[in-house]
């Protein structure tokens, strides 16, 4: 096996590792606070505190991804968290269960949400220095596939946890998941990135104008991104409203709630194998259309439908179609963005994700108590299709070579 091969396949092991832990956490707290509490606007506050400051210092993050070595950004944020994570096992026993220990959670919640947001620039932009070019979109989609397979896991585990055990026994396997990803990573070689224009941008602020304007300036980045945030916004009623959507429709027992997760994050591991195997279209940019045509028709199909099996087999599909959007536009970034701007243009696709993503649930989350949400994920799975054509239209969207 080449050298680059086993760099980056301990790299996405310790990757997937922490985010296991990470992924369980999260669906423990959250879980814990609606069972315990059934307080729509604690469960709101949660949302608010595990995005928004990923969303705010996403700007500063990509600035360090280019300025610092990546390995150590990414150590740190983990070694972050962590510790935030063990502050709060052994505070539990302390401050009891009541509105001391979801002030506590919602605390955590933000430093954990912050150190995410430092990883995930970090993360996107260390890949490109590990992979050659060519096997960019296979790797990306090995990725995709390991961490839909933790995030398949992760819901049916804390579940189970939280069922036989504690809250707290969740806290300490993120601190065990969190020790085995950095012991690992810390292995893992780094090619050195040679920062430019240092004595141009001597401050983290002058940098990240540097990279608001690379991105602005470059036609091609700048539409990407933008409709990067324009398909996460409206991804919301047919995928991040899906629980919702099958608890009015189907049933609101714990079955139907757990088979559409576990269905979701399945069809999300198959694209990732189906992208890691087949390598998408020779063009990135086919690749990227054909998934986003797609997602915007099974959004209408899923609306339109009621049969919960049929309802069951779009969603797994709907899932390979994320997985081929979110595996295009990070490999195209990968390839047409400057070595020395890579993390500020991840840490700008990361806002755009942790800030869409919010704006979209406060949007459609309210109109779905006043509108069908079959109307919702018909009316934006009709918008994506839109965008999906005026996208293929977009010449500055075209511009890319074929790798």
């Amino acid at each position: 096996m080449a050298a680059w091969k086993k760099k980056t396949i301990l790299f996405l092991a310790s990757q997937g590792i922490t985010l296991f832990g990470s992924s369980l956490v999260q669906f423990a707290i959250v879980w814990y606070v609606t069972l315990q509490t059934s307080s729509g606007t604690l469960v709101s506050a949660l949302t608010v505190c595990s995005f928004l400051p990923q969303f705010l210092i996403s700007f500063f993050s990509g600035v360090w991804a280019d300025r610092y070595p990546r390995k150590r950004l990414i150590i740190l944020a983990d070694g972050v968290i962590a510790a935030a994570t063990l502050v709060l096992a052994l505070l539990i026993p302390y401050i009891g269960q009541d509105w001391k220990l979801y002030a506590a959670l919602l605390v955590t919640s933000v430093i954990r949400s912050l150190g995410a947001g430092v990883q995930t620039p970090a993360v996107g932009a260390i890949i490109p220095q590990l992979v050659p070019e060519e096997r960019l979109m296979r790797f990306n989609g090995i990725n995709a596939t390991l961490q839909s397979c933790v995030q398949f896991a992760a819901p049916a585990a804390a579940g189970a946890i939280l069922t036989y055990s504690t809250l707290r026994s969740t806290l300490f396997i993120d601190i065990a998941t969190a020790v085995i990803g950095i012991t690992i990573l810390s292995f893992v070689a780094i090619p050195k990135l040679v920062p430019s224009q240092a004595a141009e941008a001597p401050s983290v602020l002058s940098e990240m104008k540097q990279g608001m304007r690379y991105a602005a300036s470059n036609g091609f980045i700048k539409k990407l991104l933008i409709s990067y945030g324009i398909f996460i916004f409206l991804a919301v009623p047919a995928g991040f409203l899906a629980t919702l959507f099958v608890s009015r429709t189907y049933g609101d027992s714990y079955f139907y709630l757990t088979a559409v997760e576990l269905v979701g994050f399945a069809g999300m591991a198959a694209g990732g194998l189906l992208i890691g195997t087949w390598g998408g279209f020779k063009s990135r940019m086919k690749t990227l259309l054909t998934g986003l045509g797609a997602f915007g028709t099974l959004g209408i199909l899923m609306g339109a439908i009621l049969n919960f099996p049929v309802y069951l087999t779009l969603m797994v599909i709907y899932g390979i179609a994320l997985t081929m959007v979110q595996t295009a536009v990070t490999t195209l970034i990968q390839e047409k963005t400057e070595e020395q701007m890579q993390g500020r243009v991840f840490g700008f696709l990361s806002a755009m994700y942790s800030g869409f993503l919010p704006i979209g649930m406060a949007v459609f989350g309210p109109l779905a108590d006043l509108v069908p949400l079959r109307l919702l994920m018909i009316g934006s799975g009709l918008a994506l299709i839109v965008l999906t054509f005026a996208m293929r239209l977009d010449r500055d969207l075209h511009i890319e070579a074929t790798p």
